[in-house]
Order: C-alpha cells, then sequence, then structure tokens
C-alpha cells in the first residue's frame, strides 16, 4: 500500500487546484485543562497539523461545486470524539441547505475512546444529517481509506450512493487488533480489506487516489446532470413487424450471440458507472446494476445478464434486492429508472427458496409499480415467470421484436397443461407471449423491429435500441409526476 495521506493532501489531489475554501471554525476543547487528555490533544494537533480529526469545506472537481469532509488519521488514529462529530454534522446539513453534493473520506479507528460514550453517540445525528441530506436528492460519494473501522464504518462510512476505498485498505467494523485482545486469536486474513468487500456488492469499486476525481467527476455528471426540459429527438415510427412466430422467437431470444444489456450499453449509452450489489453483503453476477447516461438523460439501470444465466445459473433474491437498490437510488436521486428482462427464469433451488425469492419478486413489483421516478421497460430476449415479471411494471415498455414474456417457459405451461413439452410452440401460441400479442394487449407499448438477426448484426440491433430508449427516455422526463404515476397506476389496474 501506498504512503497514507493526510486529509489536505487528499484534498488537494482530488479537487480542482485553488478550489478549496475551509468552512472550519476553531474546534471546542473536550478536555479538562491540565488532564492528560489535554496533553494528547496538545500533542496530536501539532503532529497533525490540524486542530481535529475532520477537516471540511467546500471545492471543485472538473469545475463542479462539491462539499468535502475528510479524516484526519494523524490526529488521534482519526478517532470521532463530540468536537469532530459536531464539525461533521455542521458540515453535512450545510451541504444540504447549499444544495451542493457530498465528498466524505473517511480514515479512522472509530469512537475516541478517551471521550467514551458520549462521543459513541455523535454518530447518531451525523447519520441523520446523512439521512437528510440523500432525503433531499443531493448525491452523497464515499471513498473509505486505510483503514476506515468501528463507529465511522458503521455510520457515514456506510451510508454512500457510491462508496470506493482505496486498494488494500483495511475496512471493518471491529479492528483485528481489539479482536485478537478481547478473543485471543487473530482476525481472519483477507476478510476486512477493500478487494474482499467488493467482491461480497459492499463497494462499488477500488480505486487508486490519483483516480479519485476522474472518477467522482463522472458520477456527478450523472447523478447531478441537468433536470430541465431537455429536447426530444425526433420520433421513430412505428416498424413494420416480420411474420416469425411465437416460437420462433423464443427460439431466436435464447441465441447465444443474441445481444445481451451489456452489449446494449456499450453501443448505447454515453456514460456507464457500474454500481456493485445490494450493499449490504450480496452480489449476484446475473443482474447488471450502473448509472448511465443515454443522450442528455442520466438513469438507473437494472439488466438481467445473459451472460452470467445458464442452466446452472439463474436470477437469484439476491439479484432482486439488487435490482431493489436501484430502485431506492433512482427514487432519492429523482433519475429516471430502466429497467431490461431477459432471463430464462428465476432460480429454483433450496436456496432461492430460504433466501425468500418469492418476497423478493413481490417486492419488486410492489416499488417499481409505485416508484415516484420515471420509469422505462426493455425487453430485450427472454421473459419467463416472475423474475421477468419483477421488472416489468412501467411507465413505457419497449420490446425488441423477438422478446417475449410468459409465466413459465413454453416448455414447461406445456408439460403442465398437455404433459408434453414437445408442444411448447403450440402453448407458445396459445398464450399469447410473443410482442405482436403484448402490444395488442396494451403491455408493450413500442416494437422494435428485428429486420436482420441481431446476433449476426449486433451493432445495428443495439443502435436501432439506442435511438428509441434516447427518445422514450427524454419524452418521459417531460411529463408531469403526478400524472405520469396516476397513467401508470391506472394502466397496470386494466391488465391482467
Amino acid at each position: 500500500m501506498s504512503r497514507r495521506l493526510g486529509a489536505q493532501e487528499l484534498i488537494d489531489r482530488v479537487l480542482d487546484a485553488g478550489s478549496w475554501v475551509s468552512w472550519d471554525a476553531e474546534a471546542d476543547e473536550p478536555a479538562e485543562p491540565g488532564s492528560a487528555y489535554a496533553a494528547e490533544l496538545a500533542a496530536a494537533r501539532a503532529r497533525a497539523g490540524t486542530d481535529e480529526s475532520i477537516i471540511t469545506g467546500r471545492g471543485t472537481v472538473s469545475g463542479r461545486p462539491v462539499a468535502v469532509v475528510a479524516s484526519e488519521f494523524g490526529f488521534l488514529g482519526g478517532s470521532m470524539g463530540r468536537a469532530a462529530s459536531a464539525r461533521l454534522h455542521d458540515a453535512v446539513r450545510r451541504a444540504t441547505r447549499e444544495g451542493l453534493p457530498l465528498v466524505a473520506a473517511p480514515c479512522s479507528g472509530g469512537t475516541r475512546m478517551q471521550e467514551g460514550t458520549p462521543a459513541f453517540l455523535g454518530m447518531v445525528k451525523v447519520a441523520a444529517a446523512i439521512t437528510a441530506h440523500r432525503g433531499a436528492g443531493l448525491p452523497y460519494l464515499v471513498y473509505l481509506r486505510h483503514p476506515t473501522t468501528g463507529g465511522v464504518f458503521a455510520s457515514w462510512g456506510s451510508l454512500g450512493h457510491f462508496t470506493a476505498a482505496e486498494p488494500g485498505a483495511l475496512v471493518g467494523f471491529l479492528g483485528p487488533r481489539v479482536f485478537e485482545a478481547l478473543h485471543g486469536r487473530p482476525f481472519p486474513e483477507g476478510v476486512q480489506t477493500a478487494e474482499n468487500l467488493l467482491a461480497h456488492g459492499l463497494l462499488d469499486a477500488v480505486i487508486e487516489v490519483d483516480d479519485l476525481a476522474q472518477v467522482a467527476s463522472q458520477v456527478l455528471d450523472v447523478l447531478m446532470a441537468p433536470r430541465e426540459v431537455v429536447p426530444v429527438p425526433p420520433g421513430l415510427p412505428l416498424e413494420d413487424l416480420g411474420t416469425a412466430d411465437a416460437w420462433e422467437s423464443v427460439e431466436r431470444s435464447r441465441r447465444p450471440d443474441r445481444p445481451g444489456v451489456r452489449d446494449l450499453l456499450r453501443r448505447a449509452a454515453d456514460v456507464v458507472i457500474p454500481l456493485s450489489g445490494t450493499a449490504q453483503g450480496e452480489v449476484d453476477d446475473t443482474m447488471l446494476l450502473c448509472l448511465a447516461r443515454f443522450g442528455t438523460t442520466s438513469c438507473v439501470v437494472l439488466g438481467q445478464d445473459r451472460r452470467h444465466q445458464s442452466g446452472t445459473t439463474s436470477l437469484g433474491p439476491a439479484g432482486l434486492r439488487e435490482a431493489r437498490r436501484g430502485m431506492s437510488l433512482a427514487r432519492e436521486l429523482g433519475l429516471p429508472l430502466v429497467s431490461v428482462i431477459d432471463t430464462a427464469g428465476a432460480e429454483l433451488s433450496r436456496a432461492a427458496e430460504e433466501g425468500g425469492l418469492a418476497g423478493e419478486i413481490a417486492r419488486c413489483l410492489a416499488e417499481l409499480v409505485v416508484l415516484e421516478a420515471p420509469t422505462l421497460c426493455l425487453m430485450l430476449g427472454e421473459g419467463a415467470g416472475g423474475g421477468a415479471l419483477a421488472l416489468l411494471p412501467a411507465d413505457r415498455v419497449v420490446a425488441a421484436e423477438h422478446s417475449w414474456l410468459s409465466p413459465l417457459p413454453p416448455e414447461g405451461a406445456a408439460a403442465i397443461l398437455h404433459r408434453d413439452v414437445g408442444r411448447a410452440a403450440e402453448v407458445a401460441a396459445a398464450q399469447r407471449v410473443s410482442t405482436r400479442d403484448l402490444l395488442d394487449l396494451g403491455v408493450v407499448d413500442r416494437v422494435v423491429a428485428e429486420p436482420a438477426d441481431a446476433g449476426q448484426d449486433a451493432e445495428v440491433f443495439c443502435d436501432r435500441l439506442a435511438l428509441v430508449l434516447q427518445h422514450e427516455l427524454a419524452v418521459l422526463v417531460r411529463v408531469d409526476p403526478r400524472d405520469r404515476l396516476r397513467d401508470r397506476l391506472e394502466r397496470y389496474a386494466r391488465l391482467g
């Protein structure tokens, strides 16, 4: 690991040169004059060059104004006492009042033991202030530095919309030295590391400090994109569909060379910022979650990723919890949500049942259908079962011609109805699973024709979808939110 940077050094590397303005007034003296703690504080000030373990202020990143709160580890290990908590709390509230996105850079051993429980309680007001900041629709970005542990990690270190950490950073709840002292054995190696937390869906990225300014700028460009009405790209005429029947569409949707959500994002999105997992310790690679911008419109994307689904790997409850994280981000930040359906069906296993698969499908449906943000669903390929339905209820539904939607894969439905999977084509037609049927039923608003084979001409396929997505999103954000939600609820009340 590279040399640990002080708080001011970090700020100078990340912010535009000359833009930093401190918000810090003189910190209150928390120690009795003449006490041992007072001597410790005096020594810490001399050593760290700061009057407390937190510095706060504002500056710019790529010209964009931001508020910054950063730990100074050289001041008593970055520990949080009452004065530090008060300074942090006041800075978060000021950022909220001034409408500034907030960038936090914790580096701390946690609560300051010299101040005990009163200092420990300061984490409550800090968490409350950050919650209010997020509730105001303002971004909160976190960069965890080495080390970040204890109450700091368990409060303002774990509440980011986007959370990254420096490579090799020790990040965990109970510091390894304390664990060994309490339990008489070392903490297992490799657990409390930034890389392990990323692998378990607790972080979105591990990045070098010298890359932090660029990443923060990209994230804020998406999260703080202008919300004013933008010009709508030219509308595309409804397209003439081919003559393929439902079963041919099912077969085409299953071709291994058919483009998936990752291919679409590469061609259609101007910016893509991956997010990792549920932020609660789960990762499901069958669900892609990211921030993206299509043309002039920023959004949150939830995409069922065909690349990570197979006969042995299917969409599980963690993937749906990841989707719900995306819904929460869209709601808090006022961003449109794009959901992409492309699944052969949800996981059928003991683990999925005990992990609450059915409940997660229900919660996705319940949250998505009443989500305050604009919502656009793209049916890209297979659409089998509750796993597909969980991402469907949107303001607008766009479908690639050879996508489909069914309560079960047609073979499963044929087994139930006729005890003969060989009648799957007949059942697919009878159940009206094709996009032509879904358009007639009012489930789908627009079908994008596939005059060429999508697998053989993936770029043309994705470019056609890109134009439609840009147009539909630009139209959606112009609609009054109350009208949009009313129309969505009325729509799904008529269906089914």
